[in-house]
């Protein structure tokens, strides 16, 4: 239990510093555009008096490097329980580096953290501190790789109906266009009438993701996630006013700002706007592009990182649903003792703990640090 002193604000913040850690893939991953066959993540953590608050992103070691050598310095010495003059700070610190990418992901790790350390030191859980309008949120699986087998794709995406009770998987999309429409085939087979997303990645030109879309329609496909790079603004509200009726067109993973979503939603590029508070700002940055989606009729789908995720989501006007997407699933659960479960395709905030509930499993997380 804190203090009295500590319930009124006032503490300061007393260090920050980050890590990283490198954890292989269980076996060789590939989207529409990349192949990968390790993901790391960054662990920013702030101490004000006796507590302390966990945040993270998924990106290049060099984000721990930006957040120790830079962005400590502008944290340090503040309110522990002012976030936004904490996150104005950091983001005019980083304006002659630019906003977007490194910068805009060593930003979420470090407003995560900050956020839960302020809901441990007022003692209650972070989706209270955010203003709690649910008490689960419901998950999609999200893997299906395509360097996977027709068995192994099925064996993953028929896992998520049966054992976590997803009502809906996604597999990737666009390495080998031609098989596509087998592996798909494959993919319904195996998940009987759960609905199936598709995540091409970028991996199409507007009109190459419009044949696309129509040859997977009769697998009853509901959702097609960045048809063409979301850099081409054109290219997305294109092929979303020519698909199907039964198709949503989803993207905005690689929005690390606002304003980026302030854009896609201008350009009517998406029927399910994507959030991913590990790159846009943290939660901070979350609720400010969710409030925009709020004011565009444009439901919310929060991109992977579940555990991070899930008492923001909670909070979130217009929310459908969020990512449990194999690789952070998977380390999330080896590196983090609070780390959320699956069960009927929903996973629920723990509200017996302060803050997000996530801790640091030391032992088991130091093989994999850089």
């Amino acid at each position: 239990m804190v203090s009295d002193q500590n319930r009124r604000g006032g503490e300061k913040i007393g260090s920050l510093s980050a890590r990283a850690f490198t954890v292989p893939t269980d076996q060789p991953e590939a989207d529409g555009t990349l192949s990968w066959s390790s993901t790391t993540m960054i662990v920013a953590e702030a101490r004000a008096g006796e507590c302390s608050g966990l945040g993270y992103t998924y990106a290049d070691p060099v984000v721990a490097t930006l957040i120790n050598a830079k962005l400590a310095d502008h944290v340090v010495g503040r309110d522990a329980c002012a976030l936004q003059d904490a996150a104005a700070a950091l983001w005019r610190e980083v304006r002659n580096l630019g906003r977007s990418g490194i910068a805009a992901c060593a930003i979420s790790a470090v407003d995560i953290a900050l956020w839960d350390l302020k809901a441990k030191l007022l003692d209650i859980p972070l989706v209270d501190l955010i203003g709690r309008r649910r008490d689960e949120a419901t998950v999609y699986g999200s893997g299906g790789f395509t360097t996977y087998d027709d068995a192994t794709l099925a064996a993953q995406l028929s896992g998520w109906v049966a054992d976590a009770g997803c009502e809906a998987v996604k597999m990737k999309i666009g390495s080998e266009p031609r098989r596509d429409p087998h592996r798909v085939a494959a993919a319904r087979a195996a998940i009987g009438d759960a609905a199936l997303y598709v995540d091409a990645n970028g991996a199409f030109s507007p009109r190459g993701a419009l044949r696309m879309a129509r040859d997977l329609e009769a697998f009853g496909i509901s959702w097609f996630e960045e048809p063409v790079s979301s850099d081409d603004l054109a290219g997305m509200a294109f092929v979303r006013d020519r698909v199907g009726p039964a198709i949503d067109v989803a993207a905005g993973e690689y929005s690390f700002t606002a304003d980026d979503t302030r854009m896609m939603l201008q350009a009517g590029a998406t029927d399910v706007q994507q959030i991913d508070l590990t790159r846009c700002g943290g939660i901070s940055g979350f609720l400010q592009s969710a409030s925009l989606c709020d004011a565009f009729h444009v439901d919310v789908s929060a991109h992977c990182a579940p555990a991070a995720h899930l008492h923001v989501v909670c909070a979130a006007p217009r929310f459908r649903n969020l990512e449990w997407f194999h690789d952070h699933v998977r380390i999330e659960a080896m590196l983090f003792d609070g780390a959320p479960q699956a069960r009927g395709g929903k996973i629920r905030p723990d509200l017996s703990r302060p803050g997000h509930g996530l801790m640091l499993k030391e032992k088991d997380a130091q093989r994999y640090a850089v």
